[in-house]
C-alpha cells in the first residue's frame, strides 16, 4: 500500500528514503530510511541488569517507550528532562486478538 499516512498532532518528520528528514524546520544531520521521527522529552528512564525502558513523551500525554541498552542509555547522556527523539522504522504492524 503506497498511501501517505496522516500526521498525528505532533511534530512529525515525514522524509522519503534517502532525503533529510526536516522536523519543526530542523534538519537532521544523518540520512534515514525510518519516515516517522517523534521529537520530546525524556519523562522516565528505568534500567534493568542489561536493558533500560525509556519514556518520551511527545505531546501532552502521550508517550513512546523504548527498550535499549543501558550502554546506550549512558552513551547518549539520556536522563529525565533531555530532549530526545523516538524514530520509528516499522515495516509490519502485527494485530492480535484473544
Amino acid at each position: 500500500m503506497t498511501e501517505e499516512p496522516v500526521a498525528p498532532a505532533c511534530p512529525v518528520a515525514w522524509g522519503e528514503a534517502g532525503k533529510p528528514l526536516v522536523n519543526n524546520g530542523k534538519e537532521f544531520p544523518m540520512k534515514l530510511s525510518a519516515r516517522n521521527v517523534l521529537k520530546g522529552k525524556v519523562v522516565s528512564v528505568e534500567k534493568g541488569a542489561t536493558t533500560a525502558h525509556v519514556k518520551i513523551e511527545i505531546a501532552n500525554g502521550q508517550t513512546v517507550t523504548s527498550s535499549i541498552t543501558n550502554e546506550s542509555v549512558e552513551a547518549l547522556g539520556l536522563q529525565v528532562g533531555s530532549d530526545a527523539y523516538a524514530v520509528i522504522k516499522s515495516s509490519d504492524v502485527i494485530i492480535a486478538v484473544d
